[in-house]
């Protein structure tokens, strides 16, 4: 018997669907722009140009997803916050090397394209490139019938930056008796989920959803506000490995960091995840940002200046820690 002929449609992946609402958002996308944007999403490339201002440029890459605080999002079928989480932990990322983040791309894999969830998700990645300041110029969509289950998808993010070449921070100048500042969360970040979902049930996520899906603080503008006229010496995203892992990347190898962890107001969430996952202290400290998103290591005196100029973003901060001799290792006590 001969074979009907099969049509990619009736596989699952719908290409005239997905130019449809290619169309749909590119008013979406428009509002995410910036000068040095040359053409709109639809091309087989992005088009950025580089200003002329500056004079040795460097330019810094990321790339990062949002991780399994997408279930949570699929699980409430809330969608429309999930992309600043996604260009949050990009641009926060390339911040950390002094860098202004200049454009976005995207990447979205699912079983089925939902337009209403596709446009929710692309809403969120637009607010969050407004955010940070960088043009939305492009990104991929790939419906994967069999590769995620119904109604699950991924995201991955791209961001490029710039940054003067003698204007890189990478932590080489800190100093014994150089402190550190913190900077305050909202929340999870997009961090730890994996735990979070092993310590409460379904119904316990769905009740607390509101405050975990609270989308990923993003420190762009009050940062980059501060870079030329403090002594700023290094700059943590406080993401995956927390404490730990991320601020030991910035520290010289004949110092450590201590940190003291009564310093400032850690968020009820935490002690709620850390009591009924029965988790130690230094696993919180390991997994999570217990409160502080982003830390800058600043010459003392500089410290209460930089307090008071992040206030006025309406961001709060604390000196949270110190530099000391050692040998490359944070201390949280």
């Amino acid at each position: 018997m001969k074979r009907k002929p099969l049509t990619y449609k009736q596989s699952g992946v719908d290409i005239k669907k997905a130019d449809s609402l290619i169309e749909d958002i590119k008013q979406i996308v428009r509002s995410a722009d910036r000068p040095g944007v040359l053409r709109g999403i639809g091309s087989f490339g992005g088009f950025f140009k580089l200003a002329q201002k500056y004079k040795n440029p460097v330019l810094v890459s990321s790339s990062d997803g949002v991780g399994t605080k997408l279930k949570i999002a699929v699980l409430v079928n809330k969608h429309d916050t999930i992309g600043i989480d996604l260009v949050a932990m990009n641009v926060n990322d390339i911040l950390c090397c002094g860098a202004e983040p200049l454009f976005f791309l995207d990447y979205l894999g699912c079983s089925k394209l939902e337009s209403s969830v596709f446009k929710d998700i692309i809403k969120g990645v637009s607010e969050g490139c407004k955010q940070a300041g960088c043009a939305l110029i492009g990104g991929e969509t790939a419906e994967m019938p069999g590769m995620y289950q119904k109604g699950e998808y991924d995201l991955a993010g791209f961001c490029v930056g710039v940054v003067e070449e003698n204007k890189i921070i990478d932590g080489s100048g800190i100093k014994s008796g150089d402190v550190v500042v913190g900077l305050a969360s909202n929340g999870l970040h997009s961090n730890g989920f994996s735990l979070v979902r092993k310590a409460f049930s379904q119904d316990e996520l769905k009740k607390m959803s509101k405050e975990l899906l609270e989308p990923t603080r993003i420190y762009v503008k009050p940062v980059l506000s501060l870079l030329y006229n403090n002594n700023i010496k290094g700059i943590a995203h406080i993401t995956g490995g927390a404490f730990y892992d991320k601020i030991k990347r910035i520290i010289p190898k004949n110092l450590n960091i201590e940190i003291d962890s009564g310093s400032w107001p850690i968020p009820e969430i935490f002690r709620l995840i850390q009591i009924r996952g029965n988790i130690q202290d230094k696993e919180m400290c390991h997994t999570f940002n217990m409160g502080i998103g982003m830390v800058l290591v600043v010459n003392r005196n500089a410290a209460e200046k930089i307090i008071r100029q992040l206030a006025q973003f309406g961001l709060q901060s604390w000196i949270i820690g110190r530099v000391v001799k050692g040998n490359k290792k944070v201390i949280v006590k």
